[in-house]
């Protein structure tokens, strides 16, 4: 396993449980995640049950209603109308922490290590790697021996690589495939130390994007997006959002430290997921945007497709059959609506807003109607 975030510790309980032995090579210092909220949708949360991680309703907030505004608070569409199924909600540590948790003996991690090549055979793929400091060693299980500094070459029958967007494994794999595209926006994300009545949402300006929701404990993870070049200075976020509406600036005013990430995507099509005995998952495979929260999750289902793959005895192959169109059609999705939301045309911004009111009353008598008829007579 390639990768230790999200994806890849999750992956790691999955094949633990296929009756694997596992060797994680995280590139960082210190196991972890770094970031502020996630949504934890129905899928991923089925995948994270079916592995036996606890804890996490425990320290989720189920999603409110939230709906949809303009800049100065007036609505574009009200929580009432959307009538969606909506994910819980809790701290990107807090999660990896519990997935973590769930790791077993067969698993050893080794931090500091980052891989440079990977050749494979008809027995196995060989990884090599470099080591900095100590190459810590967690968990249990068979590393590579030797965890001292330098070089290290590792043995596997099976290689899956959660090494992000800019994965080093799939440009091995694939050197042809442009990668990341940029999104043509910034996004700020924080967590703010303050209790709101507001039950959160989204709101729509001209190139410009604020949303919030409400952790478990009170404080409000909140996200913003502004259209910039990428590699810019940094803006003050306080600044580009004091004229918006309540209680952003309030919410901003109370937030110790905020997160600043030029947005990329991998552009479609996306390269197959399956190369021999080695694997793409998570960002590596299918990086979106995160316009539709849906990142993470992706990863976490990958995950879950695998364990379900490899249980039935199945070629790795159906594995790739089943993720690549699902996760193309978010990627596109997803950068479909932050091509919509960062529109800065005045005219096309107006435009938009009065679509979106009419669609979402539409949703909202669709989502009314099945409700009638799926009801008991």
């Amino acid at each position: 396993m390639v990768g230790a975030g999200i994806g890849g510790v999750t992956a790691a309980v999955a094949l633990e449980q296929c009756g694997w032995q596992v060797t994680v090579l995280e590139r960082s210092a210190e196991l972890g995640e770094v970031g502020a909220g996630i949504s934890v949708w129905p899928g991923a949360a089925a995948v994270l049950e079916e592995l036996g991680v606890e804890g996490v309703a425990k320290a989720a907030r189920l999603g409110e209603a939230a709906g949809m505004r303009r800049w100065d608070g007036r609505w574009i569409v009200e929580a009432a109308e959307l009538g969606i199924e909506l994910p819980v909600m809790l701290h990107r540590a807090q999660l990896h922490q519990l997935i973590t948790n769930r790791l077993g003996p067969a698993v050893t991690i080794h931090t500091g290590t980052t891989v440079t090549g990977l050749t494979q055979d008809a027995e196995g793929v060989t990884v090599a790697a470099t080591r900095v400091g100590s190459g810590g060693a967690a968990s249990g299980g068979a590393g590579a021996g030797g965890l001292g500094p330098g070089s290290a070459e590792y043995r596997a029958e099976l290689v899956v690589a959660a090494d992000g967007i800019r994965s080093g494994i799939r440009g091995l794999l694939a050197p042809e495939y442009q990668g990341p595209r940029y999104s043509g926006y910034t996004a700020y994300r924080g967590i703010a130390e303050l209790e709101v009545e507001d039950s959160g949402g989204e709101t729509w300006g001209r190139g410009q994007r604020f949303g919030f929701a409400k952790l478990i404990d009170g404080r409000i993870y909140w996200y913003a997006t502004a259209n910039r070049e990428p590699g810019g200075a940094d803006d003050d976020v306080k600044i580009l959002f004091a004229n918006w509406h309540e209680p952003i600036p309030a919410l901003l005013a109370a937030t110790p430290n905020v997160l600043r990430n030029d947005i990329y995507d991998l552009q479609t099509p996306l390269v197959p997921f399956v190369h021999g005995r080695v694997l793409l998952l998570g960002d590596a495979a299918h990086a979106m945007t995160p316009n539709m929260g849906r990142g993470a999750c992706s990863a976490i289902e990958d995950a879950g497709a695998l364990a379900r793959v490899l249980r039935a005895g199945k070629d790795l192959t159906a594995y790739d059959a089943e993720r690549r169109p699902a996760t193309t059609k978010l990627v596109k999705r997803s950068h479909q609506i932050g091509v919509l939301g960062q529109l800065d045309s005045k005219f096309a911004c107006t435009l938009r807003d009065a679509v979106l009111a009419m669609g979402g009353k539409t949703a909202g008598l669709l989502a009314r109607r099945r409700k009638v008829e799926q009801s008991p007579v």
